[in-house]
């Protein structure tokens, strides 16, 4: 934040402090020689606070409650006040002059309009909520909640305030030490320097690698849990029962949950009408070997001794997060295939998938092409009239995982039999790659690459996956995406450029009031990905009953019909 205090003469010129003002201060607070108290405020930032504060009430993806909506308020005012301040000084700069009191009626002319813009937007914004919850089938709302959110607002943005302007002291502090020893200039410099490398150290070292240290421990322990419902399997076709290579205590919460559940032969029968196998599931945890290629391979090696190589189906998942497999993909996979398939999977982290999002990002692209490439190398050795289907799919950071072991469209079409990716992340290569070169005039939300040929998009795979009038022989790869996922749009350019997704239609359950604003856009979209998965299914992160006729389409198993696919969907909802 930047701070008017003048320097002595022929000294360095006070650096441009992002969030304290380099105008005068309000009439409550007086510092002397032109040196702020700690809460002084200046017109020109209170005018840039008031401005974000207020956009900050413009919809987003997802509907937001009080407090969600009070920390955002308060990090767009902060951010305000700061652009306000730097605009003052740039003014300044250009006119070569120095700072000057504002007049008396001046803050009183914000004031008034603080209270005006500030209630208007309020319910603007609370109307804006509730056209998003209508649209989601989302009820729970707090009002009380609601009414505090600008108290939460103006404690965030105070917090966010005195944190620059203590770090701004910090830094006056070091350059009159340093003086002492070195010119003016270079003092400035070093000091700038040394601060701001502590400021790195602490944010990085200290509170983030902290939080993953102390997260990796907590969720480690939480591993060795089996959750209710999770039975050690009594038959030889799943890891870590009789006879399984990978023993059942080290696969971990979710690999037990994998194995440990699933739709039993029985189930699968009644849902096809007629006999059906017994799917097999394979599976290594963290525990069960030292790194990712050796957990592929021991995975595989229980794999062929259950006999999942003479199966008509095998289908290959990268795991999101703590090693879960979304019980609705396989799930449906299964009983689409007659439980005639194997799944096969490994895990690679500890962590729950939004903090593995943001940190095993390297993991998770290690571990996918690992378990693809063991498991293609042992596929690619039987006969070819022998082999069973070979499918991939991968959700969220497991979609980023999956997508490494393949180098473009045609390795996806050449080396499997169909894929399904749910929720890519934006960062993911070749999903940037085939919505980037998408067909002109096809939109971001459902874009169309090379005429849907091999790679298409759905955000409703029930409906016809465009383009319907353009054939899709061969493999198929499917992207299901919702169009209010926040986990598919993020991404640090929406600081500064408007993306295409929201200046075309953005879909059917995003408000066509959302507009990119700079800065705002980015933290509203980043404060929703931790709730992406909190909202009800068919919106946001939330993929189950998708999956039905996501499989169906890659899979094509004959004789489905379209009551058939409505009964499976009673059950996978029922499911979850």
């Amino acid at each position: 934040m930047a701070g008017d205090a003048s320097e002595p003469p022929g000294g360095p010129p006070p650096p441009a402090d992002t969030a304290a003002a380099a105008e005068s201060p309000g009439p409550a607070a007086q510092p002397s020689r032109g040196r702020r108290g700690l809460w002084s405020a200046t017109l020109p930032g209170c005018w840039g606070a008031l401005l974000f504060a207020c956009l900050s009430f413009t919809p987003s993806l997802l509907p937001r409650g009080g407090i969600l909506q009070g920390l955002i308020c308060g990090i767009n005012a902060a951010l305000g006040y700061a652009a306000g301040v730097l605009v003052a000084r740039m003014g300044r700069a250009f006119a070569d002059r120095e700072p000057r009191p504002p007049r008396r009626r001046s803050w009183t002319g914000f004031l008034i309009s603080a209270v005006i813009l500030f209630g208007l937007f309020f319910g603007f914004g609370q109307y804006w909520q509730y056209e998003i919850r209508r649209l989601m089938g989302v009820t729970d709302y707090s009002v009380p909640l609601a009414v505090a959110s600008p108290l939460v607002a103006a404690l965030v943005f105070c917090l966010l305030l005195l944190t620059a302007r203590g770090i701004r002291g910090l830094y006056r502090r070091l350059v009159r030490l340093l003086r002492h020893w070195i010119g003016p200039r270079a003092a400035s410099a070093v000091g700038w320097t040394a601060v701001a490398a502590l400021v790195w150290a602490i944010v990085t070292g200290v509170l983030l690698d902290g939080l993953v240290g102390l997260a990796n421990q907590s969720f480690s322990l939480r591993d060795t849990t089996t959750e209710e419902g999770a039975h050690r399997p009594t038959t030889t076709l799943r890891s870590g029962g009789p006879g399984s290579l990978v023993p059942w205590d080290s696969l971990g919460l979710q690999g037990r949950n994998f194995t440990g559940t699933g739709p039993s032969v029985s189930a699968i029968g009644q849902f096809t009408g007629r006999p059906a196998k017994e799917p097999i599931r394979s599976y290594a945890g963290l525990a069960s070997s030292d790194d990712a290629e050796s957990r592929a391979a021991q995975a595989v090696a229980d794999l062929t001794r259950q006999g999942g190589f003479q199966r008509k189906n095998l289908l290959v998942v990268t795991t999101t997060g703590s090693g879960w497999v979304d019980p609705a993909a396989v799930d449906s996979f299964e009983y689409l295939s007659g439980g005639d398939s194997a799944t096969i999977a490994t895990q690679y982290s500890y962590l729950p998938s939004w903090l593995s999002y943001l940190v095993d990002q390297s993991k998770a692209r290690e571990a996918g092409r690992a378990l693809f490439d063991a498991v293609y190398d042992s596929w690619s050795k039987l006969p070819p009239d022998r082999r069973p289907r070979l499918f991939v799919a991968g959700e969220s950071l497991g979609s980023f995982g999956g997508e490494t072991a393949f180098s473009g469209e045609y390795d996806l079409r050449n080396r499997t039999a169909g894929t399904v990716f749910a929720g890519p992340p934006a960062f993911n290569t070749l999903f940037r790659e085939f919505s980037d070169h998408r067909d002109a005039g096809s939109p971001e939300a459902q874009p169309v690459y090379k005429d849907g040929r091999t790679v298409r998009f759905a955000n409703d795979p029930a409906a016809q996956i465009p383009p319907a009038d353009r054939p899709w022989n061969g493999s198929r790869v499917l992207y299901l995406m919702h169009p209010s996922d926040p986990i598919v749009w993020w991404s640090p350019h929406l600081v500064h450029s408007e993306p295409d997704w929201i200046g075309q239609h953005p879909g059917n359950d995003v408000l066509e009031q959302m507009v990119w604003l700079p800065l705002v856009t980015f933290w509203q979209v980043t404060a929703d990905l931790p709730f992406a998965a909190d909202v009800p299914r068919g919106h946001g992160h939330t993929y189950t009953t998708e999956y039905v006729d996501a499989w169906n389409a890659v899979m094509r198993p004959p004789d489905v019909t379209a009551q058939n696919l409505s009964r499976l969907k009673d059950i996978i909802a029922a499911e979850k």
